[in-house]
């Protein structure tokens, strides 16, 4: 059973902003690097190629981050699950797992397309090499999916793993931690289910309505 360590709001935004900077600190310092560049070598193709593939990361991971984390509308707003599939297409462009993306389109209350999302993104920081994540939308009404990883040696975060178990206890939230945390928050506030099924090669989050 699910289990959640208390948390502040004050907290949980700035947790979740360290997050989001972690995620572009890296494309905007390449960026850079592709413009220090520049100026000592003008014109340099390679130079220019850093610049262009930093910003299309850059990019993606601010697109995504608009719906997996931002508001995107009000409390009852619905978000078109394309919308959904592109951000994360973009965003799993710069990762080493593929991402293939089946079932049902629609429109879905905004938390089960940011629950999806953030599931995406853990189960491919579960794969150590190279690999599939795989998501198939199985309901709109109610939302139902399974998110799977397949790759070599899966590697689960312990802190998503502990509070999946019910054994995270008190130990305080930290940046590591905090998109476990707000993917199992979003999924009690939603009536949602998170769970997991992992073997050697393969970890599955399915998320479904909790049980009447």
């Amino acid at each position: 059973m699910t289990t959640l360590p208390s948390i502040s709001a004050a907290d949980l935004a700035a947790l979740l902003s360290s997050r989001l900077c972690h995620d572009i600190i890296s494309p905007v310092f390449g960026i850079q690097s592709g413009l220090e560049l520049l100026d000592d070598m003008p014109g340099d193709k390679e130079s220019m190629d850093l610049v262009r593939s930093s910003l299309k990361s850059a990019v993606a991971k601010l697109q995504f981050a608009r719906i997996a984390f931002g508001a995107a509308g009000s409390q009852t707003a619905m978000i078109d699950l394309n919308d959904a599939k592109t951000v994360a297409t973009g965003y799993m462009e710069h990762e080493k797992p593929n991402l293939v993306w089946e079932g049902e389109p629609g429109y879905v209350p905004k938390n089960c397309a940011k629950i999806t999302l953030n599931l995406i993104v853990m189960a491919s920081a579960s794969i150590s090499r190279g690999g599939t994540v795989h998501v198939e939308i199985q309901g709109i009404e109610p939302f139902g999916a399974t998110i799977t990883a397949t790759g070599e040696r899966i590697r689960m975060q312990q802190r998503l793993v502990a509070m999946l178990d019910g054994t995270a206890g008190d130990d305080p939230i930290d940046a590591q931690a905090i998109q476990p945390y707000y993917t199992l928050f979003l999924a009690e506030e939603s009536g949602l289910t998170v769970t997991y099924e992992k073997n050697d090669g393969r970890v599955v989050f399915k998320i479904a309505p909790k049980a009447a």
